[in-house]
């Protein structure tokens, strides 16, 4: 008998399917015809994206991740507008795997780079929610500002998030998370928190 397949010990899932099915969510899915403008479902996921921004905030990383579908990616995209990352490089791409890697190394210590760790700030901003082909998933647009003090030195990242979402049983889950940095394609140096 084969064991299930672990999405925390083996990138099973990225394929060809995932990437084709990633390009085809987060191309041209900010339809003004797909907006859903009750304010109330608009008002479920903005909580749900200002609770991400404040559990990173607050380091607790294993209800960041909770939060996350089990087979889920993280990508920031080094060219405007993301792209297609099997062909262009990305400053992250990270599988469920991956994230549970880099939340590792950061509590470790050994991360210099976060070694005292950031302390940071997100601010979430134009909260839009937009149907699909699916009831049970949606794409969510946000604009962020995250301030970020670590040595002696703040700074500030800013940008524009999308996120895929689908309802499960134990309510919405991110399945993709695309993080679009405005200088994404300038020197940034090293992003060693998660945005």
């Amino acid at each position: 008998m084969q064991a299930p397949l672990d999405p925390s010990r083996s990138s099973y899932y990225i394929s060809d399917a995932l990437y084709r099915d990633l390009i085809a969510n987060f191309s041209e899915w900010q339809d003004g015809a797909l907006a859903v403008t009750d304010v109330f479902v608009r008002d479920e996921f903005r909580q749900l994206l200002e609770r991400e921004a404040r559990l990173l905030d607050q380091l607790r990383y294993d209800e960041w991740l909770a939060m996350y579908a089990p087979e889920c990616v993280y990508w920031v995209p080094s060219t405007p507008n993301g792209g297609d990352p099997r062909r262009e490089i990305a400053i992250m791409f990270d599988d469920r795997r991956r994230l549970e890697d880099r939340i590792y190394r950061m509590r470790t210590g050994f991360a210099w780079s976060q070694a005292p760790a950031s302390r940071t700030v997100r601010l979430i901003t134009n909260v839009e929610v937009f149907s699909t082909a699916y009831a049970d998933k949606r794409m969510l647009r946000s604009n962020f500002l995250i301030s970020e003090f670590w040595g002696d030195e703040t700074r500030q990242l800013t940008g524009w998030a999308g996120h895929r979402v689908e309802r499960g049983e134990g309510g919405w889950k991110i399945t993709a998370k695309q993080v679009n940095l405005i200088e994404c394609d300038q020197s940034i140096r090293n992003p060693s928190i998660i945005l």
